[in-house]
């Protein structure tokens, strides 16, 4: 597909036939295997704390190579996983994982201002690819990304992990069956409160700020809870109560948004404030997850006294086993990478908004 052809579609007409390639490219895995061999790219807290753990649990793909730019920590995960000197990487030569059969995908765990050069240059490895959310800074790269995936026939997929969780999945499909009739509103909010004021957290280039950071599950939460798309970002406000800290980027985003059907939806997302819901209020009734996005023990209930509480051990072991799966089997990915252009899409709108002062169609 030609990268010209996507941008001249309207945004949200955006992925029919990216989303085919890329769900079923025209390839055959070489060798039938029962395990996908996954690289991990970028060893820090999430890698190290989160996915290199869940990787020992899952059933379809292991952790087979680490790609690094901190050779200091090589020593301390080959010791840990028992890595191969053959399966560990740098970024300078991380393309001759090309020749590579024992790695079969390439996770981005890096910060959001560099997923689009990583993912480009995993793509050109041939090799499958998972990348971190927020998929990228812009709806420009998160096309790039799409596009090179394509040309060199390589499925991509998100780490959207709580889709993968069933309780989410549960108020995912009340759309279908409208459990207390009407849907009239929706309100997502994710934070936690964070200090420091170092990192990249707090850099605007590589994605810092509570919008990036935060922001894209209350956008992503909405629009899969609704199975609809927002048409307008109604109002939005930035501002940050520790501007000694965040001095480049948000503490705080607030917005409102309108979407299809009349639907209103409300979302906040922080760094300096701990908060975790997602609520649907409806003509008869709602439901409601609280927490909607921690690593463990989301849960929720409805009004009429139903619990949505079903258990899942680890959440990065299921998000990774259902993508091995689907790779292994050629199956439509859960998540496809439009999700994330279009969540991307509406986060841009979201700025724009709180910098004008005025509503942004979608």
């Amino acid at each position: 597909m030609d990268l010209n052809k996507i941008k001249r579609r309207k945004f949200l007409d955006l992925g029919a036939a990216a989303i085919a390639e890329l769900a079923f490219p025209n390839f055959i895995i070489k060798k039938p295997q029962k395990k996908l061999g996954v690289a991990l790219l970028g060893l820090g807290l999430y890698s190290r704390g989160q996915l290199a753990p869940a990787l020992t649990m899952t059933k379809h793909c292991y952790l087979a190579g680490i790609i690094t730019g901190s050779p200091e920590k090589i020593p301390v995960w080959q010791k840990k996983y028992r890595i191969s000197d053959g399966n560990i990487y740098s970024y300078s030569n991380m393309h001759q994982i090309e020749n590579n059969d024992s790695i079969d995908v390439i996770y981005v765990v890096t910060p959001t201002g560099t997923h689009a050069d990583f993912v480009l240059r995993a793509a050109d490895t041939g090799k499958h690819i998972w990348c971190e959310k927020p998929m990228a800074m812009n709806v420009a790269e998160c096309k790039k990304m799409i596009n090179a995936c394509i040309n060199n026939r390589v499925k991509l997929t998100l780490g959207y992990r709580v889709q993968h969780e069933p309780n989410t999945q549960i108020v995912n499909s009340y759309t279908q069956v409208l459990p207390f009739n009407r849907i009239n509103k929706i309100d997502a909010a994710a934070g936690y409160y964070g200090g420091g004021g170092t990192g990249w957290r707090f850099q605007k280039e590589m994605g810092g700020g509570a919008l990036y950071d935060m922001g894209v599950y209350t956008v992503n939460g909405m629009r899969r809870a609704l199975n609809l798309e927002p048409i307008k970002v109604l109002s939005a406000r930035q501002y940050s109560n520790r501007a000694h800290l965040f001095r480049e980027v948000d503490e705080t985003t607030e917005y409102s948004i309108l979407f299809k059907n009349g639907i209103l939806g409300s979302g906040k997302t922080s760094v300096g404030e701990s908060i975790n819901h997602l609520k649907v209020d409806c003509e008869e009734g709602w439901y409601e997850l609280r927490p909607m996005q921690t690593y463990s023990g989301v849960r929720g209930r409805r009004s009429d006294g139903q619990l949505i509480d079903d258990y899942l051990p680890n959440q990065q072991a299921k998000q990774m086993d259902d993508d091995a799966y689907s790779i292994l089997n050629n199956q439509r990915l859960l998540i496809d990478p439009i999700e994330g252009l279009k969540d991307i899409g509406v986060i841009e709108a979201i700025v724009r908004s709180a910098k004008s002062g005025k509503p942004v169609g979608l």
